[in-house]
Order: structure tokens, then sequence, then C-alpha cells
């Protein structure tokens, strides 16, 4: 004979569509919402099979199976989560639905109460609660931990994007390479610009880099002081350096630093650095 926990569970369980539409039912009209009354049948689908996961989570751990809840709490936080990330749904958002359904649930273990009240005790009630609004806690705590951890791994891997599209160093044949710049180079900028264009050299076996400044905009004399380490240090590594497309005004700005580009060669274009340099030296 099953005990008093195996029949709740299996009551939940049995009446989890019952239990999803029920909180479905809720919903408003949001716009961009993924939790919206107006959102696809695919989202819908979604939700659903995702609250049938939490039914089973927080039904298991009143069961008593805490081990088996510990597995299934994070297989749900890492779904939710990550489908909540690619919506670009908010974290309190998630929370206001969450805690929507805590109320729903609750609701049909009253349900099931009332049902065997000859049954149930004032402790079986109690601890109920408790487990429930345990299980719910843990699952949220899960949920926002795993959110984070993705979008921080989103964020590095956005920066790791825009730092190689920031300095786009570009092999055209077996030895030589492109570096063109665009837009404003800002302190920031030239500081990542000093670290990874090396290391791309060196992991694309570039032995002269055209560095193209003609379509750079603004250069303050903090920048290109780093842009005349960047050569240093690509000299160091034995690279040799060839400068582009230089403005009047970064010139200037150059001069009047003491900047000494004089063992640099400097061309009025990058086409005509290329046809007057077609092999490197060695």
């Amino acid at each position: 004979m099953k005990t008093l926990n195996e029949r709740l569970y299996d009551d939940l369980l049995e009446k989890a569509d019952e239990m999803t539409d029920e909180w479905l039912s809720d919903r408003v009209v949001k716009r961009g919402s993924i939790y919206s009354s107006a959102a696809g049948d695919q989202t819908v689908e979604m939700l659903r099979e995702q609250n049938r996961l939490t039914i089973r989570s927080i039904s298991t751990r009143l069961s008593g199976h805490k081990g088996h809840f510990e597995g299934m709490k994070e297989k749900w936080a890492e779904w939710v989560a990550e489908s909540r990330i690619q919506s670009n749904t908010p974290v309190h958002e998630v929370f206001d639905s969450v805690m929507r359904f805590r109320t729903v649930f609750w609701s049909f273990i009253e349900r099931f109460i009332r049902a065997n009240n000859d049954e149930v005790h004032r402790t079986d009630v109690l601890r109920w609660g408790r487990e429930m609004n345990h299980a719910f806690d843990d699952l949220f705590h899960e949920f926002t931990r795993t959110y984070h951890e993705m979008t921080e791994a989103r964020l590095t891997a956005q920066q790791a994007l825009i730092q190689e599209l920031g300095t786009p160093v570009i092999k055209i044949d077996c030895e030589r390479g492109i570096l063109p710049l665009i837009g404003d180079i800002d302190t920031d900028r030239a500081r990542i610009l000093k670290t990874v264009v090396p290391e791309r050299c060196a992991q694309l076996d570039i032995n002269h880099l055209f560095i193209d400044l003609s379509g750079v905009t603004i250069i303050d004399t903090m920048v290109a002081q780093q842009m005349f380490e960047l050569i240093q240090i690509l000299s160091l590594l034995g690279i040799r350096s060839t400068m582009t497309g230089i403005r009047p005004e970064i010139a200037q700005t150059s001069v009047h630093l003491g900047l000494d580009f004089s063992l640099i060669r400097t061309y009025g274009s990058l086409q005509q650095a290329l046809e007057e340099t077609p092999v490197l030296e060695k």
C-alpha cells in the first residue's frame, strides 16, 4: 500500500496538465515577454514542458527523495536559464512567474488535503508546506546562479568578439598581414591593440604588418604613445611595421610628442605600400 507522500506525488503528477493550464491562464498580454498571453504556440509548448519538469521536481522533493530532486533541480535550472537568456527575459519576470506557479501548486496540495482529510494530519500539512517552499527556493537559487554564469560566459564571448573585430589582423599572403583601423581609438582600445595584435601576428605567422590608419578619425597624445609602443613590441618580436594613411593631425601629434617614426616606413595609402613592398626583405 502506498504511503501518503507517494499518493500525493502521484496525484500531483496526474494533475500536472491541469496545474499548468491554470498557471498559463493567469498570463496577460505583455509585448516581447516569453510569459505573454500572446506568445506563440512554440513558446507555449516550451513553457508547458518546462513546467512539467517543475512539477516533477517539486513533487519529488515532497515525496522525500531529496537526492533525486538535486539532479532534477540542476537540469531544470540549466534548461530554463538558457531559454530565458535566449529570449532576453529579465530575472524579475522569471521570479514573478515562479511565484505565481507556487500559489497554483499549493492550491492543488490543498485539494489533495481536503480529499483525504481523514488521513492527513497537521504535521503532514506543515511538512508539505515547508518542503514545497524550500524546493521552490532551491530551484530559483539554482536558476539565478546558472543564469549568472551563462550571462557572464556570453558577455565574455561578446567582449572577445568585439576585441577581435576591433583589432582585425588580416593575413594577405604567406608572410604579410594588414591591420585596418577604423573609427576613434581611445586609450582602452589602444591598450587592447597592444595586447591582441602581437598575439594575432604570432598566431598567423606574420612577419610584416601594415597598420592602416586611413579610417581613424581621432588619436590623442596618450594613444599615439601607445601606438608607438605597439610598433616597438612588434619589432622586438621580429615583426616589421609599415604605417599607411596617416592623417596630418596624427602626424603633428606624433611630432609634438617627440616620437621617432624615422625607422618605420610610412605611406600615404595602403595600396601604395603594398605595391612598393611586394616581398618581405629578409
